[in-house]
């Protein structure tokens, strides 16, 4: 990081400063675990200590073997050095199954807690999933009183420093808010520009923003969600991109590159309905975000 110290948000109800910047471990296609297991270790070198896996990325054992063996051979020093959210998976979200779905997540991540445990997404599945989209008739609504009892419950335990949520809406988070005994750490979604990736880099291109700064169009689109005081969650194996990505704490966007940026058109790159399919309570769920 260029003797850059790595900027840190505290959380409400989260006993850890959260690193803004942190290495999303979900890949598409998948690849093997070896390959991700590489990818982490090469990403502590680069800097990153905040690390976001989740059950259904299938990403949580080869991160807990490279926390294992970075710790083996002097990478890290402390597993408290680390930043570890993972995520209940749909199939999971079931009052009686949050605590047991928590510890499964530890025991692959070879760890005796993680720093947040969210709910990845607010919709229930019946049954266990290998592919998508899914059948209609095992989508059921979240549960959200009793699945977040469940979750503050892996909080009582000691099982995760930090609780909170992924893709929820603002109705949803008022429903959630309204019942909570601990209201909810973060809620981790897609937030613009990153919505629209391929739209950002596009007009960083014609407008030279890029070019101008001297630096990447994602470290462009990076630095703007910075500025907007969010943390970050980027995806990148690729060893030189992962350095690049930490490397937009010593520089500043104009007003004028902001204003350039707020005037791109929002839309949504992710939706429910394109990972489980367009069933109504899909639909309904996205329609709210």
């Amino acid at each position: 990081m260029a003797g850059v110290a790595m900027p840190t948000l505290s959380l409400s109800g989260c006993e850890k400063p959260m690193p803004v910047i942190g290495m999303g471990t979900m890949s598409y296609p998948p690849v093997d675990i070896e390959t991700t297991k590489a990818a982490i270790l090469e990403a502590m070198r680069a800097g990153y200590r905040h690390f976001d896996t989740a059950f259904a990325y299938g990403s949580e054992k080869p991160l807990g073997e490279a926390i294992a063996e970075a710790l083996r051979v002097g990478l890290i020093q402390s597993r408290d050095e680390l930043f570890i959210t993972t995520k209940l998976w749909s199939s999971f979200a079931d009052p009686a199954q949050v605590v047991p779905a928590c510890r499964m997540s530890l025991q692959n991540l070879q760890l005796e807690y993680v720093d947040m445990y969210l709910i990845h997404q607010p919709v229930r599945l019946t049954e266990m999933i290998s592919r998508t989209p899914v059948a209609a008739e095992i989508i059921r609504p979240l549960d959200v009183k009793g699945v977040w009892e469940g979750m503050e419950e892996c909080k009582n335990l000691g099982l995760t420093k930090g609780i909170g949520v992924s893709n929820f809406s603002c109705k949803k988070m008022e429903e959630l808010l309204s019942i909570a005994k601990i209201p909810p750490a973060l809620n981790q979604v897609e937030m613009n520009p990153v919505w629209q990736q391929k739209q950002l880099r596009e007009f960083c291109k014609a407008r030279d923003i890029a070019k101008a700064k001297g630096k990447t169009t994602a470290q462009v689109a990076l630095r703007w969600a910075y500025e907007q005081g969010v943390s970050i969650v980027t995806k990148s194996f690729n060893k030189q991109r992962m350095r690049e990505n930490l490397q937009i704490f010593d520089w500043a966007l104009s007003t004028d590159d902001l204003e350039k940026i707020n005037q791109l058109l929002q839309r949504k790159g992710v939706t429910l309905a394109s990972i489980l399919g367009p069933h109504d309570l899909i639909l309904e769920l996205d329609a709210e975000v």
